[in-house]
């Protein structure tokens, strides 16, 4: 077989790579970066030029220490976990099932959100390090078929375990507490399971409240007092959406803009708050228009990279803060030009932390209102949402840095201190794997 070129590979559709990769006999696969020669190997010398396209990627791979892909005897679907960094201890983040067009954005996603995990969990400060799991969805898969959706998490969850513990996985986008709980069946590696399993359960309901943490502390920073009497603009009224919009109006939001491009969370939401000041509609998969709505506050709360050239100029809030991922599009360019627009970004790791933190701590039993997670909303904890914040306006304030920027360097510091009992086991975990030759079990 002639190799292929990097550009052939990643332009193909996840579906028909799969087929790349079964007609090749291929059914696992992994990279992992050589951090002593700057180099990135791949498991089979075929798909090589993929790895040899990522060491040369600035942007998006940075010095991610392993990458593993399987595919599932059963409905042909491409799984993975990227995992970015180990200091602090096991990569943790969830997983993701959602469609791609390439296999280029399949990648480049797993990778950014794997860094975000990083560091999100070091602001948090959790002894977790970054990663994050990615199903890509298949267009020939239904995905409201139950027992579809059962064997592709059970088969995730045995994929989890033969990775030895390196990854723990938990809930992300296009997942659910039921997905977690087929997941859990085959792994000890998983978090977010549900509660009468003695998991806790959905994480949206906590990232909704760190959301409005953030939200409350960077209008105290900027001197406009509280929510109370503001206009606010949600872009993605999912799960934690819809949480987000409940508590706004219960701390007195006067006005509340909201749109989503699945018309069930918008009848949800509006039959939630009838006879409120809400305002609420059904958007176009392109339309961005709710970015530029007349508001305090503006919270994206959907998918990645809405914050870009197109849309920075168009925004009208004094505050940026959501709970969506990779909210901006460059993370430097971007955090730069809403800093030079004067509105303050909350860098979305450092405010979406809440569902990992309250998995972080289901190994450790369950405490009713617990202090461990409850220390993360209050100003008094020097880990927590306002109070990180806070040192991070500082910082820019006095360096003229943007607030993307300061957040991202305190994460990036933080995230090398080794796990003061474990050290650098994910790298040793990842080693073994290599060297057992995992890409050729079944």
């Amino acid at each position: 077989m002639v190799e292929p070129m990097a550009s052939e590979l990643l332009s193909l559709p996840p579906d028909t790579f799969v087929e790349f990769l079964e007609d090749a006999g291929i059914e696992r696969f992994w990279f992992v970066h050589d951090e002593s020669a700057g180099t990135v190997r791949a498991s089979h010398e075929l798909i090589q030029p993929i790895a040899d396209a990522l060491a040369e990627d600035r942007r998006d791979f940075l010095g991610h220490e392993g990458l593993f892909f399987r595919v599932t005897p059963e409905h042909r679907t491409l799984q993975g976990a990227f995992v970015h960094r180990t200091w602090r201890g096991q990569a943790a983040g969830g997983a993701r099932w959602w469609y791609y067009d390439d296999l280029q954005a399949y990648l480049r996603d797993g990778l950014r959100l794997a860094v975000g995990m990083t560091r999100k969990n070091a602001l948090a400060g959790l002894w977790w390090g970054g990663g994050k799991g990615v199903m890509a969805r298949s267009a020939a898969v239904d995905p409201e078929d139950p027992e579809v959706r059962a064997y592709l998490y059970r088969a995730y969850g045995e994929f989890i375990t033969s990775l030895r513990g390196c990854y723990v996985t938990a809930e992300d986008v296009g997942t659910n507490v039921s997905d977690m709980a087929r997941v859990f069946e085959r792994t000890r590696f998983t978090t977010c399971i549900p509660p009468e399993l003695g998991g806790s359960g959905n994480p949206s309901i906590p990232t909704a409240r760190g959301v409005v943490a953030g939200i409350e502390a960077a209008l105290e920073l900027l001197g406009l007092g509280t929510i109370e009497g503001k206009s606010i603009a949600v872009q993605g009224i999912g799960n934690v959406g819809a949480a987000l919009i409940g508590f706004l109006f219960q701390r007195g939001a006067a006005k509340i803009i909201a749109g989503d491009i699945d018309p069930r969370h918008v009848a949800r939401v509006r039959e939630a708050h009838p006879g409120s000041a809400l305002e609420v509609r059904i958007l176009a998969s392109n339309d961005a228009s709710i970015l530029s709505a007349p508001c305090d506050v503006l919270s994206p709360c959907a998918t990645g990279a809405v914050l870009n050239p197109e849309t920075i100029p168009a925004i009208r809030a004094r505050v940026v803060c959501g709970a969506a991922n990779n909210q901006l599009e460059d993370s430097e360019r971007d955090d730069r030009a809403l800093h030079e627009r004067g509105i303050l970004y909350v860098p979305d790791f450092l405010v979406n932390r809440m569902g990992i933190v309250t998995c972080a701590d289901e190994q450790a039993g369950v405490v009713p209102h617990d202090p461990l997670v409850e220390r993360h909303l209050s100003p008094a904890w020097e880990h927590s949402i306002p109070r990180t914040l806070a040192d991070v306006v500082e910082v820019s304030r006095k360096t003229g840095q943007p607030p993307g920027k300061v957040a991202t360097a305190i994460a990036d510091r933080l995230s090398l201190q080794p796990h003061p009992i474990f050290g650098r086991r994910g790298r040793e975990i990842i080693a073994g794997l290599v060297a057992d030759r995992w890409h050729e079990r079944s």
